[in-house]
């Protein structure tokens, strides 16, 4: 027989059915092709080949479905909640929902941009380690040294770090700053010298350091930026003196 044409069956070990040429007693079909309106199978369906369904609108199943080659989802097509599983969608993605297309960019707090898709480390090192992990190498901000040597020299509180060559009678005093800050001064005695500090120092109980006069010492200032503005800079300071 090359073809069997039903309107309907139902098949179920022992159930009575005519026995239409092709079908036998205990509801068995054998046939090379099968055409029908509809169909009720209550046991596992089996089949060697592949199955092909044009304009399927639902796909009902209470157990896991297994796609060996992915799911294909057209256009205005939509994915249901899938657990843990994994959904491929193929296409440009116009049609999904809720996905994030890009990231949120700030700078200082402010948003440059919610659809970006790429970022440049101007002025950063970049490389590639091993297992696909990228270093990005970024100078701390506002971290630099300004060197000065002699006399009145006035610290630039833009900068984090200072570097003083003593020569003579040197004062240190500061412009700018901002509350909260944190700097160092390295002073580096060339000759005999003598260190001095404006009003804006304050070091604790109230007793300025005296600084080493010898030439070739080595000396360190640290100090937070307590204010700043018409009130008064206040600049919270230690010393640490005479490396050797």
């Amino acid at each position: 027989m090359s073809q069997l044409y039903v309107d309907n069956i139902k098949g179920r070990t022992g159930g009575a059915i005519g026995a239409p040429s092709g079908v036998n007693a205990t509801g068995v079909v054998t046939a090379t092709t099968f055409k029908g309106t509809s169909g009720e199978f209550t046991g596992n369906v089996s089949i060697g080949g592949t199955l092909t369904y044009e304009d399927v609108n639902n796909v009902d199943s209470v157990g896991i479905i297994t796609a060996r080659g992915g799911i294909r989802i057209g256009t205005g097509g939509t994915v249901g909640p899938v657990g843990s599983g994994i959904v491929t969608y193929f296409g440009d993605g116009s049609n999904l929902t809720g996905v994030v297309s890009g990231i949120e960019v700030k700078s200082s707090g402010s948003s440059v941009g919610t659809s970006l898709t790429a970022l440049n480390f101007s002025g950063a090192t970049v490389s590639t380690g091993s297992a696909g992990i990228t270093t990005v190498t970024i100078a701390a901000a506002g971290i630099a040294t300004n060197a000065y040597s002699g006399g009145l020299v006035t610290l630039d509180l833009s900068k984090d770090e200072h570097k003083v060559t003593a020569t003579g009678i040197t004062t240190l005093t500061v412009t700018g700053g901002t509350e909260g800050d944190t700097h160092i001064v390295r002073v580096i005695n060339s000759g005999i010298t003598t260190v001095g500090f404006s009003t804006y120092f304050l070091f604790p109980s109230g007793s300025t350091p005296s600084l080493p006069t010898a030439s070739g010492a080595f000396s360190q200032i640290s100090f937070q930026v307590n204010r700043v503005g018409a009130a008064g800079t206040q600049l919270f300071a230690t010393a640490a003196l005479n490396f050797s």
